[in-house]
């Protein structure tokens, strides 16, 4: 099997924060009515140096909308089957939309309030599920094999993204523990761990943390070759962070990118990152 068809999206050509932002002055129209002008206008570039990697006859789409969704994350597209996998962590159930027809339909229920999901080089799906606390993998049977659900002998807070390493298939996450702050998103409880990145072994499944410098670590992905792991804080810093990526071991942590823009009071964050 292809790696590059079961890879998520191109790290420059598709993050939604690294130099490119989506602002809509006004209520954009979903029906269609209106074509969209070439090239979109709420795709808007930060930094001119990235107008290279947009896609100039490509619109904005929106994929699903349905009124009994309650909040949309952890996307997840699969090259060889030519389906995008999202949760609905609320309704505790994941969602597929189907690039052949483009149905939308019940993928699992329940989910585990899964939130994060992506697929291995091997084409199967590894979701963060926060109503368990733990990162999972689903075979290509269909059974659950869990991967970490502990670390020094106590659960996990609630992980929330993760990324496979394309070198060595080790499997690296972040476990900010927001699915057990309250019950909409998972199982409210104490947070027994503090927040860090951490990564599974692909072979012992050992789990090491990498770091805690960081307060709310979110989406997380790597540089095309490999140096570097970049990771958003969804806490009070609202950035990107970091570091270089030695082996196993991550160091020389540091602010990529901030998120607060001059002339906004509310800046929002950086979540899901490619």
């Amino acid at each position: 099997m292809n790696k590059t068809q079961i890879d998520r999206r191109s790290f420059l050509a598709t993050t939604a924060v690294f130099g490119t932002s989506l602002a809509t002055a006004s209520a954009r129209d979903w029906t269609g009515k209106n074509p969209t002008r070439y090239p979109d206008p709420d795709i808007i570039s930060l930094d001119p140096r990235f107008d290279k990697y947009k896609l100039g006859n490509t619109p904005i789409r929106r994929l699903y909308t349905n009124p009994n969704t309650l909040w949309t994350e952890g996307c997840a597209w699969n090259g060889v089957g030519r389906y995008l996998v999202f949760s609905d962590i609320p309704n505790d159930l994941q969602m597929r939309w189907v690039e052949d027809d483009n149905r939308v339909s019940v993928f699992r229920k329940p989910s585990g309030n899964s939130n994060g999901n992506t697929f291995d080089y091997q084409g199967r799906q590894i979701s963060c599920q926060h109503g368990h606390r733990r990162v999972v993998r689903y075979e290509y049977d269909g059974t659950e094999t869990v991967l970490a659900a502990t670390f020094d002998g106590k659960p996990l807070n609630a992980p929330n993204d993760a990324v496979v390493h394309r070198g060595d298939n080790s499997i690296w996450f972040t476990d900010p523990g927001y699915g057990s702050m309250w019950n909409y998103e998972g199982n409210k409880g104490p947070l027994h761990l503090k927040e860090a990145i951490y990564r599974i072994d692909a072979k012992s499944r050992k789990i090491t943390k990498l770091t805690d410098d960081i307060f709310k670590p979110n989406g997380l992905c790597f540089s095309p070759d490999l140096d570097k792991l970049y990771v958003s804080d969804t806490g009070d810093g609202k950035n990107i962070k970091v570091w270089d990526v030695d082996g196993e071991k991550l160091k020389n942590g540091k602010e990529f990118a901030s998120m607060k823009l001059d002339g906004f009071d509310n800046p929002g964050n950086a979540d899901g990152i490619r």
